[in-house]
């Protein structure tokens, strides 16, 4: 099940199934799609975290549930979901954030990958365990190989083995990496607190901006840049943060 909590402007989504590690079904496959959805909607939300209950992430699929028979109708309506939930983090408006510790593996890890930020501690162990059973992590190919270099992207994808979140913050798959629980904590507070006081409007424009130029060449891209300072400029909000600014030298002088 996912448990939904709202403070302030986050809203945090934790994956509670502690007896399983966190493993999804497809239940609550259905429900972390829905909830970031609703995250998306809601005009006070600024922020999304994905986290788990107790000592882990995710641990990957619920096998026992994957293993079940079902028509080829019900796979495909519960394997579109799964994929919803990494095209609507995507395409958020709103920064979203995976708080690790413990496993994050097969699905764990493609979900903890799938968000814009990672913050993890000493804990956290990462693989594609597909591979053990012979198939393929096939949505993590998709999601490590926008984010990282062929050869780093394609080990991880290949190997069988787990990962320490130390590997993963040497290859920049992680952001913040923290030696205890309680400074992955306090750490992710502070993070999170900093995402929030950000203005709305320029959050989206920057995460609009930031996937459309991903595939672009870099002249094209920097007309895209153009257009948007222009808009900018247009709209007021230079002269806005010319105040703003202002502002602040005044109260740190």
């Amino acid at each position: 099940m996912i448990e939904t909590n709202r403070d302030g402007h986050t809203t945090t989504l934790v994956i509670s199934r502690p007896e399983k590690r966190n493993a999804l079904n497809w239940d609550t496959i259905g429900q972390l799609a829905v909830g970031i959805d609703e995250a998306e909607a809601d005009s006070n939300c600024r922020c999304l975290v994905i986290t788990g209950n107790g000592d882990h992430f995710v641990a990957g699929r619920d096998l026992e549930e994957a293993n079940s028979e079902g028509s080829l109708d019900d796979v495909l309506a519960n394997d579109e979901a799964y994929t919803r939930i990494f095209n609507s983090l995507r395409a958020m408006s709103k920064p979203s954030v995976s708080v690790v510790r413990g496993y994050a593996v097969a699905g764990g890890f493609t979900l903890a990958m799938g968000c814009d930020f990672v913050l993890a501690d000493k804990t956290a162990k990462f693989g594609a365990l597909e591979m053990r059973g012979g198939f393929p992590a096939a949505v993590n190919t998709a999601i490590l190989n926008h984010l990282v270099g062929p050869r780093a992207s394609l080990e991880l994808l290949l190997s069988a083995d787990i990962f320490d979140s130390d590997h993963l913050y040497r290859v920049g798959l992680i952001n913040h990496l923290y030696d205890t629980s309680e400074a992955l904590s306090a750490g992710a507070e502070k993070f999170i607190e900093s995402l929030v006081r950000l203005e709305p409007t320029a959050v989206k424009l920057t995460k609009e901006t930031h996937r459309a130029t991903t595939g672009m060449s870099i002249s094209d891209a920097l007309v895209m840049s153009k257009h948007l300072n222009a808009l900018m400029m247009a709209s007021g909000r230079i002269n806005e943060a010319a105040a703003i600014f202002e502002n602040y030298k005044k109260q740190n002088s």
